[in-house]
């Protein structure tokens, strides 16, 4: 019966689903870019945490230190307020503060230290051994990165990366409020403020599929990966 009654809804107002699929994919492409982006940065920056830490291959205690007060102080702002700071720097770099496109570059900033985090985690997780035998065999420190380090924990990475984008989904709704397009605007704009029930709901439910669907799939790519290392 609701699937008739929302069928009839649609049918009558076809904007509707025009906006709900557009928004749809306003979402996906901004989430899409800016996992990709945070990683591309996120990714090296969590490895200079752990190398540089206490003890590691390339230690750097002043530095190190200094690294992480950084990484954590950028994480600890709320991403709506995080999303007004950056409004100089985002207007810099796209020419406007306002779409889909701006809103990839305080999705992208505010991902990477929590990139950098859970990549550090992962690498974390390494057995010392590993590391020790490498060097016994003379190898140097990108040797260790790019063939022990980054191979080792890459399932953990995988699932990483479906954290972060499921991250970036909540996030890039809250961008959305602000003008930044995509399901958040939707909702807020259309389903909101003009009492669009409709729209609100179908939203939720696209969003509710959306970080299923990306779960499920950073399952199954860690899985395979595993599977191939045994």
């Amino acid at each position: 019966m609701l699937g008739i009654v929302s069928a009839g809804i649609f049918a009558n107002n076809s904007w509707m689903l025009d906006a709900i699929i557009l928004a749809t994919w306003e979402t996906f492409y901004m989430v899409a870019i800016s996992t990709a982006l945070s990683y591309l940065f996120g990714l090296p920056l969590g490895v200079i945490l752990v190398t540089t830490g206490d003890g590691h291959i390339l230690e750097s205690k002043g530095f190190n230190r200094i690294l992480g007060t950084i990484v954590n102080a950028v994480r600890s702002i709320p991403f709506i307020i995080f999303l007004i700071l950056v409004i100089p720097l985002t207007r810099l770099i796209v020419g406007t503060y306002i779409g889909t496109i701006a809103s990839i570059v305080p999705l992208t900033l505010a991902a990477i230290p929590f990139v950098a985090r859970l990549v550090e985690t992962s690498l974390r997780e390494i057995e010392w051994g590993l590391i020790e035998a490498a060097l016994s065999m003379g190898a140097n420190a990108w040797q260790i990165i790019s063939k022990v380090l980054i191979p080792e924990a890459l399932p953990s990475i995988i699932l990483g990366i479906a954290i972060t984008a499921i991250n970036l989904v909540g996030y890039s709704a809250m961008a959305g409020i602000v003008g930044g397009g995509g399901l958040g605007t939707l909702a807020y704009y259309y389903g909101y403020q003009r009492y669009e029930d409709v729209i609100m709901w179908v939203t939720v439910i696209v969003l509710i599929l959306f970080v299923q669907l990306v779960q499920m799939l950073g399952d199954k790519l860690q899985s395979i990966t595993i599977s191939k290392r045994r």
